[in-house]
């Protein structure tokens, strides 16, 4: 008989980052307040964690995050502009982010890793289990990948990571997981992880991308970390201890995604991320498509 888990309600959204990739932008931005379309990207993380049932996130902040809480928060003074105008659409548009999620903040404070960001969530998860999200990692809403992992977790227990393969020559950008076959074509049982390994040295080609649900029993083995590659504490050398001794918070399995990604901490896979997103919307996707398309055909014809 399969075993049943506690049901996941918990998400946990990592936002301290400084976002120097994406200067000036980021000088009094949050990288995370960058619009992808006409919605920062923050909240298609939001959405995503959400759709797959987790009405209460967490976001770890740091210093001129701001923003990210005045977005989630009602703005009356706007909304009541929008009344007084009669603009419904804008006005929906506008509370959709308010009335998302149950939002908490805490505070970084040092920029220690991932692990170090994740370990701030432990007064807030508690006992439970809980998923993490990357605010760098755009899953498209049509591939449910986090649906899919807190299955995952919820029938085997444990933690469950999200991997997808990559050309070998670029596994140095990622952590990377030796894995074995289970039941399920599209999971793995995860016997070993290494974080941005040599490409001759990597255990395999399956990459671990921004998604996570961890048993709480990783708090306890964060604690104990020590910081490992950059000087910072990193998740997955904590995940690795889990992965290597079942006893400590039951076994590690990875979901692999074949599914539409976008990277929008790399400033062209951003913009590959908007022209994507802008294309398929119905009401900017036709027209849109038609000037890319002419404006395509010209550059080709100039070569």
């Amino acid at each position: 008989m399969t075993q049943s888990h506690p049901r996941i309600s918990k998400a946990v959204i990592p936002a301290a980052g400084l976002g120097t990739r994406f200067l000036p932008a980021t000088k009094a931005t949050p990288k995370e307040m960058l619009p992808v379309v006409d919605k920062p990207a923050i909240q298609y993380v939001v959405e995503e964690a959400v759709g797959a049932g987790l009405t209460d996130v967490l976001m770890i902040t740091g210093r001129n995050k701001r923003p990210l809480e005045d977005h989630f928060d009602r703005n009356y003074e706007l909304e009541e502009a929008l009344v007084r105008k009669g603009d419904q659409e804008r006005l929906a548009k506008v509370q959709e982010s308010s009335d998302l999620a149950t939002m908490h903040y805490v505070r970084q404070g040092d920029p220690r890793g991932l692990g170090h960001a994740v370990l701030c969530a432990a007064p807030h998860v508690g006992s439970e289990p809980f998923a993490v999200l990357l605010g760098d990692d755009l899953i498209d809403p049509r591939d449910p990948l986090l649906c899919r992992m807190v299955e995952v977790q919820e029938r085997e227990g444990g933690s469950v990571i999200a991997l997808m393969e990559v050309d070998p020559a670029q596994i140095h950008l990622y952590g990377c997981a030796a894995v074995e076959p289970t039941g399920d074509a599209d999971v793995v049982q995860v016997t070993n992880l290494v974080e941005k390994p040599d490409p001759g040295d990597a255990p395999s080609s399956y990459a671990i991308i921004g998604r996570y649900v961890l048993d709480p029993a990783i708090f306890a083995v964060l604690r104990e970390t020590q910081p490992g590659r950059g000087g910072e504490i990193q998740l997955t050398d904590a995940l690795q201890k889990l992965a290597a001794d079942e006893s400590i918070g039951g076994p590690v399995h990875g979901v692999v995604f074949k599914g539409r990604r976008y990277d929008t901490g790399d400033r062209g896979d951003y913009l590959r991320a908007i022209v994507r997103l802008a294309c398929e919307r119905e009401d900017l996707g036709p027209e849109f498509r038609n000037w890319l398309r002419s404006y395509v055909t010209e550059e080709m014809q100039g070569l």
